[in-house]
């Protein structure tokens, strides 16, 4: 068995004295693991860092067994952030995310490009905004997605605020008001969402000609992260034993403390 496909490294862990398990989210392969011998050397240890991209070659005897990779390095994008640690939190964050949630070995080419999109953008501003975007789109296209089209309470796509935590569907204010407290909070950056064509009103507050400050940005984006974490981990993470990825916590952290 045999196989040559580019991917991106979403992790690589010691493997005896100086191999490595490296798991690559690939183009058309999926999450896919294999064995580098010398990956865990000197020479060979940057290659295998999260968020590199690489074009790999992968061989077995069996399609079944582990395997082995030969991976040369295509783009080191970890190093671009090595003097920046929230960015360098993200990319590890959106790694270890995508190698919990993913199942083995099944296509997700959806998922591979926009996780090349996000990583190819983290020198924009609103990275973190595309951070949250890209799991409520992981969501979806592993079958969980958010329905935030109209209100699940019948109170039409308006003033959309909330989201049901029993089905994932979005809630207006009105609607909302009662419950809101059991409700997850809808940032609006997940509805003004150019690349989905769509363009609805203001979640966050009353609607005020003022801009939003630089607070509540960060605020929408630890309300987008806690929506699309719960959602993980009730339909991603619970089947892993190790539960939510710490590097996903550690960056959650970090917004926290902004």
């Amino acid at each position: 068995m045999e196989w040559t496909d580019e991917g991106i490294v979403l992790s690589a862990r010691k493997h005896g004295e100086s191999a490595a398990i490296v798991n690559l989210l690939t183009e058309a392969h999926g999450r896919h693991a294999g064995l580098v011998r010398g990956g865990a050397g000197k020479r060979a240890r940057g290659i295998y860092e999260p968020g590199n991209r690489v074009r790999a070659t992968w061989k077995a005897r069996l399609e079944e067994h582990l395997g082995s990779y030969t991976c040369e390095l295509l783009r080191a994008g970890a190093a671009d952030w090595l003097d920046d640690p929230m960015r360098l939190a993200g990319l590890s964050a959106v790694c270890a995310v995508a190698e919990a949630a993913l199942p083995e070995r099944e296509p997700h080419p959806e998922t591979y490009a926009r996780l090349s999109a996000f990583i190819d953008g983290l020198d924009r501003g609103d990275w973190l905004k595309s951070y949250v975007m890209w799991e409520r789109d992981l969501l979806a296209d592993m079958g969980f997605g958010l329905d935030l089209s109209e209100c699940a309470g019948g109170g039409g796509a308006a003033d959309l605020a909330y989201v049901s935590p029993k089905s994932g569907r979005a809630v207006s204010r009105a609607a909302g008001a009662t419950y809101k407290d059991k409700l997850l909070r809808l940032p609006v950056f997940l509805l003004d969402d150019p690349a989905r064509g769509v363009e609805r009103g203001v979640a966050r507050g009353v609607e005020s000609e003022n801009p939003a400050t630089e607070f509540d940005e960060i605020a929408d984006i630890a309300d987008g992260l806690k929506l699309t974490g719960y959602f993980l981990e009730r339909h991603a993470f619970i089947h892993d034993a190790r539960g939510v990825p710490p590097a996903r916590t550690r960056l959650a952290a970090r917004i926290s403390r902004l």
